[in-house]
């Protein structure tokens, strides 16, 4: 069912666009500065459902570090260290 797959896509550039958008609007996300880490940009970007049984907060995060991962390859985005924050190139 290709509609559904559309309106995925679609959900999946909305939300790619919110992180970009919310980082250029951070001042911690600027080039040079210290970054942001994913669980801060994951929870101030609205995407945290809350705590429930085999989906934590946490678990939940990976689809925010699929969209910082887009945005890194684009040239968009840096990791600031192996287990640091992200930041704006």
């Amino acid at each position: 069912m290709p509609q559904f797959q559309n309106r995925g896509e679609e959900i999946r550039k909305l939300a790619k666009f919110l992180v970009l958008e919310f980082m250029i609007a951070t001042g911690d996300c600027q080039p040079g500065k210290e970054g942001m880490k994913l669980a801060q940009i994951f929870k101030r970007c609205g995407f945290d459902w809350g705590d429930y049984p085999k989906a934590t907060s946490s678990n939940q995060q990976y689809w925010v570090s699929a969209i910082v991962r887009e945005l890194e390859a684009e040239g968009k985005v840096e990791r600031v260290s192996d287990s640091g924050p992200w930041r704006l190139v």
